[in-house]
């Protein structure tokens, strides 16, 4: 989207729904098997409709990315087996997300292996691929004979996220861009709730005018943000607290967790770059590629925290997860953004990696700069 066209578009279009499990709703459409010439087996596809329209940031008229991201994979879930969650996901952003047509996703089933399983999805709109990707999943081996990990986000930044509790930081923008900020403040327009999950944007002003532009270096730059879900992870609304506790120990939620980590890692994750470039003014600015790891399955990615007491009289009270943003390279109109997703108690549980367009002035077709 461009740093000025992405203020258009018509705010009634959007509604969104608030939870996280409505977010990703979909819809089962027909089964098929499709022969190819040159395999012996048939190839087992299925395909489903989304239900719910997603988010455009900015009150732009194209879709957040991260949504077309986290579903495909949530599609790509109901087609495994009990056990299997999400471990990894490549995707490439073929075209503009729109708000005004389902996304319909179709799931090959590439490998069914006993550990690991594969899956391609395409997404489509009015029959068009605008995302593409290929899914792994895997099953729990517990057993952990090696592991390590960079220090974690807690030590490293104690004071910083010491300094405000995750629910008194101010709520991720729209736009994390000064040009977004200013209409803001103008009162020309209101910020959108952010559906899925709430988002807070960590202060980090001081931390990288200490740090990054006294080395004059862009990758110093930081940006933390915390991140927890919204509404009950159950598709059934009628499910009771009992219930949806037995389901979240079981591992029901797992795929779900993980498109919802998933999710939140695209947010806002670009705007980062030009920030820490110190650049103002872009024409442009999309993703191109994702990927998404994820290093631990279990209790490490779930949601609920039910030792702790509810503050809002659901009963349930949910886990505040932190993103570690930074770029590490940029140039020849792309940049990349790199994120560590942590958990609360310290524990790296996925790496994104993004590769992004960025420019400063619109390309001519006939080869005009």
């Amino acid at each position: 989207m461009s740093s000025r066209e992405a203020a258009d578009g018509d705010p009634d279009e959007l509604g969104s729904p608030a939870e996280f499990v409505q977010l990703m709703a979909l819809e089962r459409l027909d089964n098929s098997e499709v022969l190819h010439a040159d395999t012996v087996e048939p190839e087992k596809v299925e395909r489903f409709r989304s239900l719910a329209a997603p988010y455009a940031p900015g009150m732009n008229s194209r879709s957040f990315g991260g949504h077309v991201y986290a579903q495909s994979a949530f599609a790509a879930s109901k087609t495994v087996g009990k056990g299997f969650v999400v471990h990894d996901m490549t995707g490439t952003f073929v075209l503009a997300g729109r708000l005004d047509v389902p996304y319909v996703y179709t799931v090959r089933h590439i490998r069914d292996g006993f550990m690991y399983c594969t899956r391609a999805v395409d997404a489509r709109q009015d029959g068009k691929i605008c995302f593409s990707c290929l899914c792994s999943f895997k099953r729990d081996e517990n057993q952990c004979d090696f592991h390590h990990q960079p220090p974690p986000v807690q030590e490293r930044f104690r004071e910083v996220l010491a300094a405000k509790r995750p629910e008194d930081q101010p709520l991720s923008p729209d736009a994390d861009a000064d040009w977004w900020t200013e209409i803001v403040q103008d009162g020309d327009i209101e910020e959108q709730l952010f559906p899925g999950l709430d988002v807070r944007k960590t202060d980090m002003l001081d931390y990288n005018k200490s740090r990054a532009s006294r080395k004059g270096q862009a990758e110093h730059w930081r940006q933390l943000t915390q991140y927890r879900l919204k509404g009950s992870p159950d598709e059934d609304p009628g499910a009771t607290l009992s219930q949806i506790r037995e389901r979240d120990q079981a591992g029901e939620y797992d795929n779900l967790y993980a498109c919802a980590h998933m999710y939140s890692s695209d947010k806002n994750s670009l705007f980062l770059i030009p920030r820490a470039l110190g650049i103002k003014n872009w024409s442009e600015i999309c993703s191109l590629t994702l990927t998404v790891i994820v290093h631990h399955h279990g209790e490490a990615l779930r949601m609920i925290d039910w030792d702790a007491p509810s503050s809002d009289g659901s009963g349930v009270s949910m886990k505040w997860f932190i993103q570690e943003g930074w770029t590490p390279r940029s140039g020849e109109n792309r940049a990349v953004h790199e994120s560590h997703l942590w958990g609360p108690d310290g524990t790296l549980i996925a790496t994104s990696l993004q590769d992004g367009m960025l420019r400063l002035r619109k390309i001519g077709r006939a080869g005009n700069l």
